[in-house]
C-alpha cells in the first residue's frame, strides 16, 4: 500500500473516533467513587440504571479509555469495566474524590468492611 493511502487511511479513523468521543466527561482519578449510568434494554424500552462504585483502574485513552468500578453488592464484590465512550454510556458522575497513593486499587479485593474504605480527599473539585 502506498505511503499517502496509509495515513489517509489513518486520519480517517481518527476523524471517525474524534466524532464518538464524549467531551462533557468528567475527570475521572483512580480511587474516585463515581454512578455510571448505564443503558439497559428492555423490550423495546430503554431506561438509564446507574451503577455506583470505586475506581479501582484506569486503562487505555482516547476512544478505547476505560475504567473499571467495584462495588459490594448484597455482601459479594462486583466489578465492572465500562467503556467510557461507549453509546452505552449516558453519563458519568463523581461523587465524591478518594485519598490513594497508587495506580490500581486492585488490594481492595482483599478488602471488606471499613479496612475496604478511602479517605475523601478535598483537594480536587467533585
Amino acid at each position: 500500500m502506498p505511503k499517502h493511502l496509509a495515513m489517509n487511511a489513518q486520519e480517517i479513523i481518527r476523524s471517525v473516533e474524534q466524532e464518538q468521543m464524549k467531551p462533557e466527561l468528567p475527570v475521572i482519578y483512580v480511587g474516585d467513587t463515581v454512578r455510571v449510568g448505564v443503558k439497559i434494554r428492555e423490550g423495546d424500552k430503554e431506561r438509564v440504571q446507574p451503577y455506583e462504585g470505586v475506581v479501582i483502574s484506569k486503562a487505555s485513552s482516547g476512544i478505547a479509555q476505560n475504567i473499571t468500578v467495584r462495588r459490594v453488592f448484597q455482601g459479594v464484590g462486583v466489578e465492572r469495566v465500562f467503556l467510557l465512550h461507549s453509546p452505552r454510556i449516558e453519563d458519568v458522575k463523581v461523587m465524591r474524590r478518594g485519598k490513594v497513593r497508587r495506580a490500581k486499587l486492585y488490594y481492595l479485593r482483599q478488602r471488606t468492611g471499613k479496612s475496604a474504605r478511602l479517605k475523601q480527599r478535598f483537594d480536587r473539585e467533585v
